[in-house]
């Protein structure tokens, strides 16, 4: 009973902010596209440089944690690539879907829930891996035409940048605008959930069947690879739990941004996200019963 309280404790207040975002999305037809550039342009970036370059985030602290999540998206691209030529998907379309997880609308506020602030740098920590390789290599995989340059220099990019370089030298910005920045990236959590729930109203009812793919395959492929590699990097604790949550979460909203962008079937791809987002409500308890 106290698993099952602890969980509830965890996903209840996450679903709640999305079902809210659902429920108005589907009254009022928001156009996101002005809040979605203030996030990537302004609150994410806040919220990645400070709690990366926080005094209580410890980068020697979580290395293995970082090789366990790079090694877990790499993973998940290379069984993905198989499943798409077995499947006959274009794996342009797929094998980023099931790389890439939302780690940022959905896992940052969970982690948060799950192992506290005490170990929220942990989770920024993956979220910002994630972002450097789906920026990079995801997006050459989308399209070959992709600006890698241009998606590098984003602000997401130069302040994952400056977080790491900061959490490395010691150097960093006083305490009181530390402070401050946090305020910017607590408030970004909710309203990313509250996005999320507003972009599940687009789930079109015809490419259900097509997006279940993805949807399955990247909590699946995640969860399966986790476990082996939380046990070969010798990972314990918060970290082993940080990695298999990691493992289990819903397909990276920003591939439909990258798909759309470069016009690589975005109507599949969103499918595929949509579904695999509400799908964790499945695969998101999974996850938390496994790992704590």
């Amino acid at each position: 009973m106290d698993l099952i309280t602890r969980i509830a404790q965890v996903i209840v207040p996450v679903f709640f902010i999305v079902a809210v975002g659902y429920f108005y999305g589907r009254k009022a037809r928001p156009d996101l596209t002005a809040f979605n550039r203030i996030v990537l342009d302004v609150l994410a970036p806040v919220l990645v440089y400070s709690a990366l370059a926080g005094r209580e985030f410890k980068l020697a602290d979580h290395t293995q944690l970082l090789m366990g999540g790079a090694l877990l998206i790499l993973g998940c691209g290379a069984l993905a690539w198989g499943l798409a030529r077995a499947t006959g998907a274009n794996p342009r379309s797929l094998v980023p879907v099931v790389m890439f997880n939302n780690s940022g609308n959905m896992g940052l506020p969970l982690a948060l829930l799950a192992f506290g602030p005490s170990h929220f740098g942990a989770a920024v920590a993956l979220f910002s891996i994630g972002n450097l390789l789906h920026f990079s290599l995801g997006a050459r995989i989308t399209s070959a035409h992709a600006s890698t340059r241009e998606l590098l220099l984003s602000p997401l990019m130069l302040a994952t940048a400056l977080g790491f370089a900061s959490a490395a030298t010691g150097v960093r910005p006083p305490e009181l605008l530390l402070t401050g920045m946090k305020l910017m990236g607590d408030a970004m959590l909710p309203l990313m959930l509250f996005a999320l729930g507003v972009r599940l109203t687009g789930l079109q009812k015809n490419a259900v069947t097509l997006g279940l793919l993805g949807a399955f395959a990247r909590p699946l492929i995640g969860l399966a690879l986790a476990f082996p590699l939380a046990w070969a990097l010798g990972l314990q604790g918060e970290a082993r739990a940080q990695l298999i949550l990691f493992g289990a979460l819903p397909p990276a909203v920003m591939q439909f941004l990258l798909a759309d962008r470069y016009q690589q079937e975005p109507e599949k791809v969103a499918a595929m996200i949509l579904l695999g987002n509400a799908l964790a409500l499945v695969f998101v308890p999974l996850a938390l019963a496994l790992a704590l």
